[in-house]
C-alpha cells in the first residue's frame, strides 16, 4: 500500500491538491517578473549571528540603508522565509526592498534550516521557529541604532503563522505583516479546504511515530513532501508553481553543506508536530497592534489569510493582490505590493514610538 504521507505530503506541508493541468504546458516559464536574487544597492549588508534561547545559533542578514544615521534610534524589520527554504529564498527580498525604503531590516534562517543551528536538519519544530522571532527581536533591539520599540516582522508562506505565533507572546512585535500565509497547523491536519480525513490525519500521525523507532535505533533518516525534483505530465499545478521557484535558477539555492536533494523536505518523525500547532487560536490578542494579511487573488493559500483577518481584532487589514498566486509573492516584484508594506509600516512604527 502506498505510503499516505507520500501521497499527502504537501497537504501537511505545501498543500498539493490535484487540478486539471490540461492548460498547463510542462516546464512552462512562469518566472515573468521574478527577481528573487535582487541586490540592492542603496543598503549595507552583514552577516550575524545570535542565540535563541535554546542557546543555538540563528544566522541572518543584516541589511542597513546607506546614509542611516546610526547615532539615532531606527525602526527596523524583521523577515520569514517560508517553510524548507532558506533567507535567500524570498526573505532576503523583502529585507532589501523594505531596507531600500529606510528601514533596518533582518532576514533569519529558521533553526535547523540554512546556516542557523538545530539537528537533525530539517527537523519540524513551531515552537522554536517561533522563537527564532523573539530571538531576532532581542539582537535588533540590542543594536545601538535601533529602536526597540519601533520593530515590526514579516512572515511569508509558513513563516506568516509563525511570526503570529511568536507576536501573541512577544508584544515588542509592534507591527505584524503576512504575505501568502500558511496555517501550517490546520494545513497538517486538515489540508486545503478540509480536504483531510480524520483517518488520514491519523494515519499520517501513525506513520510518522513509528519513524521515531527507526531512528532511534540509529536507521535512516526519512525525508518527505516538499517540492518534486522532476515534472511529468501527472504534476499538479500546486507542485509546478513550487517547482518552477525551488528547482530551476528562479529561485534555486542550496546553503553551504546543504545538499539540492533535501531542500525543502521536512523530516517524516517530526512531521507530527505541526498538528499541535494552533497560531490563530487567541490571535485577537495581538491588538491594539496593527496586522497586514496579505494574498494574492488566485493563490490556493488564500484561504488561510481570510481566515485569520476574520479572527484578528482591529486594527487590521486584508490586502488581495489582483492577478497574483501563491508563489507570486515570493519574488515577483511587479506583484509584490512593497508601496502597501511600506505604508503600512511607516505608519505603525513611527507611531508606535509614542506609545
Amino acid at each position: 500500500m502506498k505510503n499516505i504521507l507520500t501521497t499527502m505530503a504537501l497537504g501537511a506541508f505545501l498543500c498539493t491538491i490535484t487540478f486539471a493541468t490540461n492548460n498547463l504546458v510542462m516546464g512552462a516559464d512562469m518566472s515573468n517578473g521574478a527577481d528573487n536574487f535582487y541586490k540592492s544597492d542603496k543598503v549595507t549588508s552583514q552577516k550575524v549571528t545570535f542565540k535563541n534561547q535554546y542557546k543555538m545559533n540563528v544566522v541572518g542578514n543584516l541589511f542597513v540603508p546607506k546614509g542611516l544615521d546610526q547615532n539615532t534610534k531606527n525602526p527596523a524589520i524583521i523577515v520569514g522565509h517560508p517553510m524548507g527554504a532558506v533567507k535567500e529564498q524570498s526573505a532576503n527580498l523583502y529585507a532589501q526592498k523594505m531596507a531600500d525604503q529606510g528601514f533596518v531590516t533582518l532576514s533569519l534562517d529558521l533553526s535547523f534550516w540554512g546556516e542557523s543551528e538545530g539537528q537533525p536538519r530539517n527537523v519540524v519544530s513551531p515552537e522554536i521557529y517561533a522563537e527564532d522571532f523573539s530571538a531576532a527581536v532581542d539582537f535588533l533591539g540590542t543594536r545601538p541604532f535601533v529602536d526597540r520599540d519601533r520593530i515590526g516582522v514579516i512572515g511569508i508562506c509558513a513563516s506568516g503563522s509563525f511570526v503570529i505565533s511568536a507576536a501573541k507572546i512577544d508584544p515588542r512585535m509592534k507591527a505584524i505583516a503576512t504575505v501568502s500565509m500558511y496555517d501550517m497547523g490546520a494545513a497538517a491536519r486538515n489540508g486545503l479546504r478540509h480536504s483531510v480525513t480524520v483517518d488520514q490525519r491519523k494515519q499520517m500521525i501513525k506513520e510518522a511515530a513509528e519513524q521515531r523507532y527507526v531512528e532511534f535505533t540509529g536507521g535512516e533518516t526519512k525525508y518527505f513532501g516538499g517540492t518534486v525534483h522532476e515534472l511529468n505530465e501527472k504534476t499538479d499545478p500546486i507542485q509546478r508553481e513550487f517547482y518552477d521557484f525551488y528547482r530551476t535558477p528562479r529561485g534555486e539555492f542550496t546553503p553551504k553543506g546543504g545538499s539540492p536533494k533535501l531542500t525543502t523536505h521536512p523530516t517524516l518523525s517530526s512531521a507530527g508536530k505541526f498538528m499541535n500547532f494552533y497560531p490563530f487560536e487567541d490571535i485577537e490578542t495581538i491588538s491594539p497592534r496593527p496586522m497586514l494579511f496579505i494574498a494574492g487573488e488566485n493563490a490556493h493559500s488564500r484561504e488561510f489569510s481570510e481566515d485569520a483577518y476574520k479572527l484578528a481584532a482591529e486594527p487590521k487589514e486584508l490586502y488581495i493582490v489582483p492577478g497574483a498566486g501563491h508563489v507570486d509573492l515570493y519574488d515577483r516584484v511587479n506583484l509584490i505590493p512593497f508601496d502597501r508594506l511600506t505604508t503600512f509600516f511607516s505608519k505603525n512604527l513611527e507611531l508606535s514610538k509614542h506609545d
